[in-house]
């Protein structure tokens, strides 16, 4: 087991504001895939419709053809379907019951870190199983996209166009949950983890960054290489359930 373990566990244990920045890596362990698109998904260069992914799930291209981009998001939720939270989930909010204030920043729209009880997820993408409606202020939560009776389905108060409430390609991020990132973010934190993310996208890397300039305890765990690896304290270089587990067991 890596050497940084029982450091890290130690730190854990004097910290009581903990950030936990997650991406598609931290949810591999549950059978969801890491590579290309939104959550991972779509490793060919085009889809079988020939166009780029990104394309397809964009913000264009559901409102002017929404057939495509509901096509690629079912697919995307098929993959997540009947899939559950790992180890590294519940580490996470196990951290949580022990009176820390422990906070998530996750790019996934799965879902797993509330399923694990985690209550202080920004999930700054989204969530796949929270829809709303295009027009009206129709939202509604469904277990499983097996319960829309359409596809694309419409909104039962107005009969327009309802999408996942999750921010597809050229979108803006959400004000609301930017503001209450920001918000955590100025109160400090005493430790700051990036897990099963590549870091690429500033609002990402900038909190491990800003931390380790700062010299607060960072920690990454990720099989590859990262934006971020140069800048941290601790670096581990496995998988995230395997890794949170041996640090939980420091910990107790």
């Amino acid at each position: 087991m890596d050497r940084y373990i029982d450091k890290i566990a130690e730190t854990i244990n004097t910290s009581h504001r903990i950030l936990f920045i997650t991406g598609a890596g931290i949810s591999a362990d549950s059978g969801l895939p890491t590579y290309r698109g939104v959550s991972g998904l779509y490793e060919s260069k085009n889809t079988e419709d020939g166009i780029q992914i990104e394309h397809a799930l964009s913000g264009n291209m559901i409102k002017t053809n929404p057939e495509i981009t509901w096509k690629y998001i079912s697919q995307i939720e098929a993959a997540c379907r009947d899939k559950k939270p790992n180890q590294a989930h519940h580490v996470i909010y196990q951290l949580e019951t022990t009176g820390k204030s422990i906070w998530i920043l996750t790019q996934n729209i799965d879902g797993f870190h509330q399923l694990a009880g985690s209550t202080n997820v920004i999930d700054i993408h989204g969530h796949i199983y929270h829809l709303k409606c295009t027009q009206c202020r129709y939202k509604t939560v469904v277990k499983s996209y097996q319960e829309l009776s359409t596809i694309p389905p419409l909104c039962p108060s107005c009969n327009s166009l309802i999408r996942p409430e999750i921010v597809l390609f050229d979108e803006m991020l959400p004000m609301d949950k930017l503001e209450k990132l920001s918000d955590e973010l100025n109160k400090g934190f005493d430790m700051v983890f990036s897990i099963g993310t590549t870091s690429v996208f500033p609002y990402i890397a900038q909190p491990v960054m800003d931390a380790a300039s700062k010299r607060i305890p960072t920690v990454e765990i990720n099989p590859s290489e990262t934006t971020v690896s140069q800048y941290v304290m601790f670096r581990v270089q496995d998988k995230a359930a395997k890794t949170l587990a041996a640090i939980w067991q420091q910990t107790k």
